[in-house]
């Protein structure tokens, strides 16, 4: 690391580790006040600052706590790249080196497990609470730490998955099929996608392999009337309106009119014209009364605390407490119910996280069964199993784990009124 690039990584995880906003946010804002940084340098940076936070329990126990930002920086480079004393950026000083010998006296795998699992304390708690073992919270922990592949989904109303695959090969990046999306591919390394023609012309869309299963599972089908109850910047709407051929009715629901906005530009590439995108006030919106019943599927990807993205979010690690779950809780609890309403007879409803937290997956859903008898479990597995998607779960419920599936940490309920 070059002493502008140190001094870059500084400059960022000063702002980063006060965990006041995303830190992809901070990392892009910095990029974009020095455009003077060259291609590799903004590389190396924002690994170095994604890696840290990714691996940032561990290094808050090698440094035993309250250490300044170019002390983490230095635990990085000593306890996780494992460096000798000479390896060291020139930027760090005899001083520095003499403290870089302390820490390698903190052997990680001495630490307490939520530290060698780099997970938060309360996090690894409510997995031995669920009954997983330490091995399992390793392996969960140890995959987080890695960084997350590109997948991309395949726009099938414009483009078959092995006619995409060949041309972007074509442009020299490698990618093959997701294990188990129909229209996943996953590509090596991170190369801009968004600059291929392909990707302007809306023949794919950038979204991980689990969030397309999430959408596979509503059964969405062509002249239905289905809704996307989250649907945010409108990646899992775009899934649903190619399952559906542009037919029927897709409602997108949300609460924020920046996100719906972004989602129309995608929407214009993608070719679909059975989508109608509804800003709401809330869940309680009486758009959602006078449309109640008349709803053969809708999907609720739920606010959640993001626990199953972070190798994408790692600062979510930090972000997140039992108490932001518990007041998320209150909000999942109440969207699914409101959701609820919008189903017809036979129809089907997905509940869905990006989280692994039994809180707010397996605890809502049990909830709300027991508020609403009219409704009942189907299998997910064998849901996926008749889309032809083979997949090995535990359970009726889908829960994805990146050290077993190598997606985001995805939950899904599928739930269907009764007849």
């Amino acid at each position: 690391m070059n002493a502008v690039q140190f001094s870059a990584t500084l400059d960022i995880l000063s702002t980063a580790l006060g965990f006041t906003a995303p830190v992809d946010g901070t990392v892009s804002r910095y990029f974009r006040d020095h455009p003077e940084l060259g291609a590799n340098d903004r590389n190396v940076i924002a690994e170095t600052v994604f890696g840290i936070l990714r691996h940032l329990p561990q290094l808050e126990w090698i440094t035993e706590g309250n250490a300044s930002t170019r002390e983490i920086l230095l635990a990085w480079f000593v306890g996780v790249k494992r460096m000798n004393l000479k390896e060291l950026p020139a930027a760090f000083h005899d001083k520095d080196k003499e403290r870089a010998g302390n820490m390698k006296a903190r052997v990680v795998r001495d630490a307490p497990l939520y530290v060698r699992a780099a997970l938060p304390e309360w996090v690894v708690q409510a997995l031995l609470d669920e009954g997983r073992d330490e091995a399992f919270v390793l392996a969960l922990g140890y995959s987080l730490l890695a960084s997350a592949p590109l997948d991309v989904r395949v726009n099938t109303l414009k483009m078959k998955r092995d006619s995409v695959q060949r041309e972007i090969e074509r442009h020299g990046m490698a990618c093959q099929p997701t294990p188990f999306s129909p229209w996943g591919l996953r590509l090596e390394g991170k190369p801009a996608v968004n600059r291929l023609t392909l990707f302007k012309e809306g023949v794919f869309e950038v979204q991980d392999e689990g969030s397309q299963l999430l959408a596979l599972l509503t059964g969405a089908k062509r002249g239905q009337m289905v809704a996307d109850f989250c649907a945010g910047a409108g990646g899992k709407t775009l899934a649903l309106g190619a399952m559906m051929n542009s037919t029927g009715r897709l409602y997108a629901f949300d609460v924020s009119e920046k996100r719906l906005n972004n989602l129309k530009p995608r929407l214009a590439r993608s070719g679909l014209s059975n989508v109608q995108p509804q800003l709401i006030a809330s869940e309680h919106d009486q758009k959602i009364k006078r449309l109640a019943g008349k709803f053969d599927a809708v999907l609720v990807d739920a606010p959640c605390s993001g626990m199953g993205t972070t190798r994408r979010n790692p600062d979510l690690k930090v972000r997140q407490s039992p108490v932001s779950v518990t007041e998320l809780n209150a909000k999942q609890t109440s969207i699914l119910a409101s959701a609820a309403r919008l189903v017809k007879a036979g129809g089907r409803l997905v509940y869905g996280t990006c989280s692994f937290l039994p809180a707010e997956n397996a605890a809502i859903v049990a909830a709300f069964l027991a508020e609403h008898p009219d409704f009942e479990v189907l299998n997910a597995q064998q849901l996926l199993a008749d889309a032809k998607v083979e997949i090995a779960l535990d359970g009726d419920f889908l829960q994805l784990w990146p050290q077993l599936h190598q997606t985001d940490a995805f939950f899904a309920a599928v739930l269907q009124r009764k007849a």
